[in-house]
């Protein structure tokens, strides 16, 4: 893990783009290197066609950050850095001028890459949240309960 990072923009996010981007990672990497995917839970990731093409491409391994908890994936972190650097506070007329920003950025981060690395541990991050739950549950009791499922009646 040196930092780097692939990047493409695409004007729409559907699985075809997806699937162009995993086509680019499965030719630019060693075949023999697994290659991990941490993805949010959007649709694009779960669609069938996507489903059975990474059935046969099995060096790429899936992992879903849980509905809202992107703070879980570093990867946020890396768009907060895009955000802050290069983003935020311009003005961008067209798509393009807004596309060529990021690609620029990229390129920068690219020449002097720092990786994010966790310095919580697993333990830390669970006391955290559980001591945001105890304080929900003091503001409003009842709130942090598992929801119960309603029954369908056909």
């Amino acid at each position: 893990m040196d930092g780097k990072v692939i990047g493409e923009c695409h004007s729409r996010h559907r699985h075809q783009e997806w699937l162009k981007f995993l086509r680019r990672l499965d030719g630019e990497f060693p075949p023999r290197m697994q290659l991990h995917l941490v993805m949010d839970n959007y649709g694009t990731h779960k669609e069938p066609h996507m489903q059975a093409w990474l059935k046969k491409h099995p060096r790429f391994v899936c992992h879903f950050v849980p509905t809202s908890s992107s703070w879980l994936n570093l990867v946020e972190r890396w768009f907060r850095e895009l955000t802050e650097k290069a983003i935020r506070r311009s003005s961008f007329v067209s798509m393009p001028d807004l596309k060529a920003a990021i690609d620029e950025f990229l390129q920068a981060w690219n020449r002097n890459p720092k990786p994010f690395i966790w310095t919580a541990t697993v333990g830390d991050i669970i006391k955290k949240i559980e001591r945001a739950r105890l304080k929900i549950e003091h503001i409003k009791p009842g709130s942090t309960l598992p929801r119960k499922k309603t029954a369908t009646i056909v």
